[in-house]
C-alpha cells in the first residue's frame, strides 16, 4: 500500500507512534509518506520505502495565526494525486482529520475524481483536552465522523471518546507498540557505570515535561528513594516544567543525583540502564514511556489513570498508585530495589507483557488490516 502519514513531529507520544508506525510499514514494503511542517523527530537515516514532505506555511501579515491546517490539506491533495496514495492516516485528530477531509474534498472535486479514504487514530489530548474546549467539540466530532475509519489506543479513550463527544463512528482499539528486538535490556550494562559509577541504583523518568507528567512529582519520589538507597534519576526529554524540577532538586539537596539528560534520539539505550521507570502522570490515555521501560525490563511504577492499568498490571508487571501519591510511589521503588530477587522476577514479567501484547509483530498486522477494511469499504 502507499499511505501517506500526518502527525506532529515532536517529542509527544502521537508524534512518536506515527514514526515508528510508519517505519515499521516500511520494513514490511509499504511506500510511506510523512506530510508534515517538520521531519518527525525519530525519522533519522534513509530509507528506499520512506518519504517526507514538507508543508510550509505562508507568513503573511494579514494573518496573526497562519493557517497551517489549510496548507496541510493542500499539500495532502498534492502528495495524495503526484504518488497515488492509498489511504491517509492521520494521528491527533485537530487539525489533521479536517485537513484530511478537505483533502479528500479536493480530489473528489477534480475532473477525473477520486476517493482519498482517510483513517484517524485518537492518541488523547485531541480528545479530553482539545476535544472538550466548546470551540473545538462541533469541528473534532464532525472530523472524526467523517473519517473512513478510526482507532484509539486504548479502550479507555475509545470509551472516553464515545461518552463525551458522542460519535456514531466504530472506533478500533490497536495499542500502541514496541519494537521488541530494538528495546531489550543491556545485559552487561556497559554503559550504566558513567551514570552509577559505584553500583548505585538508577531510576529514570521519561516525557515532554508538561504540567500534566507531574515531574516534580518525579523529583519528590526519587528525594524519598535516596533517603534508603543509594541511587540515581534520568530524566530524558525536556519542556516547561524543567526548570521547576531542577530548582526542587536544588533545594533538596540532590541535584548531583539527578541527571537531566534532554532529548534523546536513541531512547532504548538510556532506559535500558535503568532498574526502575517513574511515571506519576495525571493523565495518560495509554502509557507508552511505561512500556518502553517494560520491554527493556524496567519496573513501572505509575499512576492508576487513563490507559495505564491496560498495559501495567498491579504487583506483577509494575505498581500503581493514586496521582500524587508520592509516599505510596516512593514506597513501592524503596521496597522492590532492595529485593534483588523480587525486581529481576517483575522486570522479567514486564518484558515477558511487553513481548506478548504490545511487540510491533503483533501490533502491525492489526493496522494493515485495519486499512484494508477501509479501502474495500471505500472502493
Amino acid at each position: 500500500m502507499k499511505i501517506g502519514i500526518t502527525c506532529y513531529p515532536t517529542y509527544g507520544g502521537s508524534g512518536v507512534v506515527a514514526t515508528e508506525l510508519g517505519l515499521e510499514l516500511a520494513e514490511r514494503g509499504h511506500e510511506i509518506h510523512f506530510i508534515s511542517y517538520a521531519q518527525p523527530i525519530r525519522l533519522t537515516g534513509p530509507h528506499p520505502n520512506i518519504h517526507y514532505h514538507e508543508v510550509e506555511v505562508s507568513r503573511y501579515p494579514l494573518f496573526d495565526y497562519p493557517p497551517y491546517d489549510l496548507a496541510l490539506a493542500t499539500r495532502m491533495a498534492e502528495v495524495s494525486e503526484l504518488y497515488d496514495l492509498d489511504l491517509l492516516h492521520v494521528h491527533y485528530a485537530i487539525p489533521h482529520s479536517v485537513s484530511a477531509l478537505l483533502a479528500r474534498q479536493m480530489l473528489a472535486a477534480k475532473p477525473r475524481g477520486r476517493k482519498l479514504p482517510f483513517v484517524t487514530t485518537l492518541h488523547g489530548t485531541d480528545i479530553t483536552l482539545v476535544g472538550l474546549d466548546r470551540s473545538y467539540l462541533p469541528i473534532t466530532r464532525f472530523s472524526i465522523e467523517q473519517s473512513d475509519g478510526v482507532t484509539a489506543v486504548s479502550s479507555y479513550l475509545r470509551e472516553r471518546t464515545m461518552r463525551e463527544l458522542d460519535v456514531r463512528n466504530q472506533i478500533q482499539v490497536i495499542y500502541n507498540f514496541v519494537n521488541c528486538d530494538v528495546y531489550v535490556h543491556d545485559p552487561e550494562a556497559k554503559h550504566r557505570a558513567e551514570y552509577a559509577p559505584n553500583g548505585e541504583r538508577i531510576l529514570v523518568h521519561l516525557s515532554n515535561f508538561r504540567p500534566v507528567k507531574r515531574v516534580t512529582d518525579t523529583i519528590e519520589i526519587f528525594d524519598r528513594v535516596r533517603k534508603k538507597i543509594p541511587a540515581k534519576l534520568l530524566l530524558i526529554g525536556d519542556g516547561p516544567d524543567r526548570s521547576r524540577a531542577e530548582w526542587l532538586a536544588v533545594q533538596k539537596g540532590i541535584h548531583d543525583d539527578v541527571l537531566f539528560l534532554g532529548k534523546q534520539d536513541v531512547i532504548h539505550e538510556k532506559l535500558a540502564l535503568a532498574d526502575v521507570l517513574l511515571l506519576p502522570s495525571e493523565s495518560e490515555s495509554f502509557g507508552l514511556a511505561a512500556l518502553e521501560g517494560m520491554a527493556c525490563r524496567v519496573v513501572p511504577i505509575a499512576t492508576r489513570v487513563g490507559g495505564v492499568p491496560e498495559v501495567v498490571e498491579h504487583g506483577v508487571s509494575g505498581f500503581l498508585a493514586d496521582v500524587g501519591d508520592v509516599d505510596t510511589m516512593a514506597r513501592y521503588a524503596i521496597e522492590l530495589l532492595s529485593d534483588e530477587n523480587r525486581l529481576k522476577e517483575m522486570a522479567q514479567a514486564a518484558r515477558t507483557v511487553a513481548q506478548s501484547r504490545f511487540c510491533a509483530s503483533r501490533i502491525i498486522p492489526q493496522y494493515e488490516d485495519f486499512y484494508r477494511r477501509v479501502l474495500e469499504r471505500s472502493s
